[in-house]
């Protein structure tokens, strides 16, 4: 079961949300020091514990109705990894040192707060609402627009990241059949109602009326992303015996175990 991590770095290509943070000292202690809440949050798929076969959280139960289709789109993806996003990923390793495509990480993932914001309000979670809001004015100000993370070094403020796929499922709202999008991917009913939601809850779209604009910068924030964590799908290829159900496996148990914990957690919140 564990080769099933290697699909990871897949589901952080496609889905959005995570980067890590960097410290004002030596970049040995930046790396050791400092990681981003989302791109941790993304990382604890990578947990040998999340896998336990025997973990009485299991929820192996899945709908996918629309594998043909599904297949398609996932040998689509797969396509554009390697002819498109491999080679583009490759360029922007070559042209920024690693410690500015974490940078350009960080400044995403505090463009995207309002987001965090929202769906913990909705979710009833006020104290990290307000917690994601102190992130945000400090990394604004302090920070420099978002490109470093002083609200996590030196206020020890935790991200909380936060979708509206989360926070249909904290409703009650069931994930109805498995999807995988092109370019997107991995996805479900819910998730995909809950990507749109999230979509028009980015303050890119408020500020500049150019789409263009909002997928060159989600493409991107998709690049940076990848160049973080290179190498992974071609391990996930090598290693499984169907990527595509590895995926699925991997994406639906993740995404069930984040809703299951918010809604345990919700009444500590407050």
């Amino acid at each position: 079961m564990k080769k099933n991590i290697f699909c990871i770095t897949l589901l952080l290509l496609f889905c959005s949300f995570g980067c890590a943070q960097r410290e004002r000292v030596s970049v040995a202690d930046v790396n050791a020091v400092i990681v981003n809440a989302e791109m941790e949050d993304e990382f604890a798929l990578l947990d040998d514990d999340f896998f336990d076969e025997d973990s009485s959280d299991a929820e192996p139960g899945y709908s996918d109705p629309l594998e043909p289709m599904n297949r398609v789109f996932f040998e689509f993806n797969d396509k554009l990894y390697f002819w498109f996003l491999k080679p583009v990923n490759k360029a922007y390793t070559t042209v920024l040192p690693v410690d500015i495509r974490f940078s350009v990480g960080n400044f995403f993932s505090n463009l995207a707060s309002p987001i965090s914001f929202l769906n913990n309000l909705l979710q009833g979670k006020i104290r990290d609402a307000g917690t994601v809001l102190s992130r945000f004015c400090i990394n604004s100000t302090l920070g420099v627009l978002g490109f470093g993370d002083p609200a996590l070094v030196d206020f020890g403020l935790q991200p909380k990241p936060e979708d509206f796929g989360q926070t249909l499922g904290v409703w009650g709202v069931g994930e109805g059949v498995y999807l995988c999008w092109p370019v997107i991917g991995p996805s479900n009913v819910r998730d995909s109602f809950g990507f749109t939601a999230d979509a028009y809850s980015h303050p890119v779209v408020y500020f500049y009326d150019d789409p263009w604009l909002t997928v060159g910068s989600y493409g991107v924030k998709q690049v940076n992303l990848l160049s973080l964590n290179p190498g992974v799908y071609e391990d996930l290829k090598k290693y499984s015996l169907d990527p595509y159900v590895s995926m699925r496996q991997v994406y639906l148990d993740y995404r069930r175990q984040k809703i299951r914990n918010k809604v345990s957690g919700t009444a500590d919140e407050w």
